[in-house]
């Protein structure tokens, strides 16, 4: 395994930016990963407020304007990454997104680079030439998708063959969102600067303010439940939507919902958020690629509620951990948060259980690391370090 004949590999993640987001996280966790399975980790982006998290990591970070979409931009970003692959001696270019995969696309295809892809969404195909612009993503040697929805679309838009696409769901950092890990102070702490009220029953929707996810239809399924003494919190920021976050506060006026629904821009402390939840609703009118929020609430042993399409169909264990409910339909809403609600607490113990069971089982970062770094190791085969030596090496030693 430590032989001087065998060549530590190199693997390079290409992503627009390095911000909030799944696929960022994503990103940021096997740079880490890598790093710690005896790999040189590189990661090319625009830079981001998460640069930091890559230097603590131990891995590389270098700054090129991947983000851009303008063809010069993206022509002149091939011989900037070929001369990165030369210099590094890279043996996998891994694109986390449609511009910069154009650009690692031809660069690999020009040094002969192994090349790997994740598509995160299924992207929309409103002409041919919208469809030709997302067909990078699938022009992988491995095309990852983070979901069998997201892989489904792949196959049915894009031509290529079933047998280089692999399924890797999201992973979250299951020491970081679960009950044990919340100190009591944290909800505390959160409850007050909220100012929920005592002993009231939260229903809690995060998620940035944009229409598809669906704050309207909670919000009218607020106005629905028999039960006045539920109060909702729904966390997001409007992003420059300000005319929708107006319809939203008009919405909860128009309801007589100011005492009961409000708006929190940002939260810096979900897991503590989900502690002080009953039931956590993702309620998008379209389908998501994955969904973190009911693997959270999962994982935080909350109810959670979720539309019937999607990630969501992947995640949640329809009937045991949670309820899967038609898209913009507020009345089953409604009436799923009062079922919810109606848990006695054995039922809330036994859905909590079985929530955080699956939640370990299948959608862990560790899970995540290990599915992907098992896709690099088919393309480098045996004549490189072993990956997966490495890490079991690297967790006995934690």
């Amino acid at each position: 395994m430590n032989s001087s004949s065998q060549k530590q590999p190199v693997v390079i993640q290409v992503i627009p930016e390095l911000s909030a987001g799944g696929a960022e996280q994503g990103c940021i966790d096997i740079a880490a990963e890598l790093v710690r399975s005896g790999a040189k980790s590189i990661v090319v982006s625009n830079g981001g407020n998460r640069v930091h998290e890559l230097a603590r990591a131990g891995a590389t970070h270098i700054n090129m304007p991947v983000h851009s979409k303008n063809p010069i931009v993206m022509w002149n970003n091939i011989h900037r990454l070929k001369a990165l692959i030369s210099k590094y001696n890279a043996d996998i270019v891994h694109a986390r997104s449609r511009a910069p995969a154009w650009s690692a696309y031809k660069a690999c295809q020009a040094t002969k680079t192994h090349f790997v892809t994740t598509c995160h969404a299924p992207y929309n195909i409103q002409s041919e030439a919208k469809r030709f612009y997302n067909s990078s993503i699938a022009k992988g040697d491995r095309v990852i998708a983070i979901s069998h929805y997201v892989a489904d679309y792949i196959r049915h838009h894009y031509k290529i063959d079933p047998q280089k696409i692999r399924v890797i769901h999201r992973g979250i950092a299951i020491e970081k969102f679960h009950p044990t890990a919340v100190t009591p102070d944290r909800v505390i702490n959160l409850s007050r600067e909220w100012r929920i009220p005592d002993e009231a029953s939260i229903v809690m929707m995060p998620g940035r303010l944009t229409r598809w996810k669906g704050q309207l239809v909670l919000i009218d399924a607020m106005a629905r439940l028999p039960n006045k003494d539920v109060f909702c919190i729904i966390i997001g920021d409007h992003q420059g939507r300000k005319e929708y976050l107006e319809e939203l506060e008009t919405a909860i006026r128009d309801k007589n919902l100011e005492g009961r629904v409000r708006i929190i821009p940002h939260c810096n402390d979900m897991p503590a958020a989900y502690m002080l939840s009953a039931v956590v609703v993702s309620a998008s009118t379209d389908p998501e690629g994955f969904g973190r929020i009911p693997v959270e609430a999962q994982a935080m042993g909350r109810p959670i509620i979720a539309t019937d399409h999607g990630g969501a169909q992947e995640t949640i264990l329809r009937g045991e951990t949670g309820w899967l409910i038609p898209p913009n339909d507020s009345k089953v809403l409604s009436e799923a948060i009062n079922e919810a609600l109606s848990l006695n607490p054995t039922q809330r113990a036994i859905l909590a259980t079985r929530a955080m069971s699956h939640i370990a089982q299948y959608f862990t970062r560790d899970v995540m690391a290990d599915q992907t770094l098992n896709v690099y190791a088919e393309l480098l085969q045996s004549s490189y370090v072993s990956f997966s030596q490495h890490q079991d090496l690297s967790r006995a030693a934690e």
